[in-house]
């Protein structure tokens, strides 16, 4: 199995400084940390969140609202947050807007008499996590990540999520080759395949 470079086209790279040192300038105060940290991760943000905001709300709330409304309760608690690895930062933000997105489509769900369209979102706007599983999974997808251990859904939202390459995956999770980080998400698939079979099956 090889990198695919039109996933990480356009996913953003590990800069000079880590994550983990981001965070300690920002948690410290410095402006600049902040906007370099948050402009590391709005483009993964915004092409993950894009179209999972339900029919019902997309005229209530822009997506680009709730992204920059993520971005802004993750400073405003990263007190709370331990410097970690890459993908533990991308894991918790994600997390975030998660919430933020349910609470759009329960709000969304009490709306009456609302029509829903087909999705005209263009092919090439769909995140990677929806060419891969499909949309009608992504609930089951949601339960099952949550259900994995740190490291497999760390190394699952890297490739799958942020379209990171092998290399750039053991860079993040400070793993010794890409082929670690290889079979890592390949270990992690397997897992992710079987409890979301499981509560199919169920």
């Amino acid at each position: 199995m090889h990198d695919h470079e039109d996933l990480a086209a356009e996913a953003p790279r590990p800069g000079a400084l880590s994550t983990a040192a981001l965070l300690i300038r920002v948690r410290a105060g410095e402006p600049a940390a902040r906007e370099a940290l948050a402009g590391r991760y709005l483009t993964s943000l915004r092409r993950w969140a894009h179209g999972r905001v339900p029919v019902r709300a997309r005229d209530l709330v822009d997506t680009d609202d709730i992204v920059q409304s993520t971005l802004m309760r993750a400073f405003n608690r990263i007190h709370d947050f331990e410097p970690r690895r890459e993908g533990a930062f991308f894991a918790y933000m994600r997390q975030i807007l998660l919430n933020q997105i349910r609470d759009e489509a329960r709000r969304g769900r009490r709306r009456p008499d609302h029509v829903e369209f087909e999705d005209e979102i263009p092919n090439a706007d769909r995140s990677v996590l929806d060419e891969v599983i499909g949309r009608e999974n992504v609930e089951r997808y949601e339960s099952a990540l949550a259900r994995l251990s740190e490291s497999h859904r760390e190394a699952l939202i890297l490739r799958i999520e942020m379209g990171y390459r092998y290399r750039e995956v053991a860079e993040g999770m400070e793993l010794p080759s890409s082929n670690a980080a290889r079979k890592l998400v390949a270990r992690a698939l397997v897992h992710l395949a079987e409890i979301m079979r499981g509560d199919h099956d169920a």
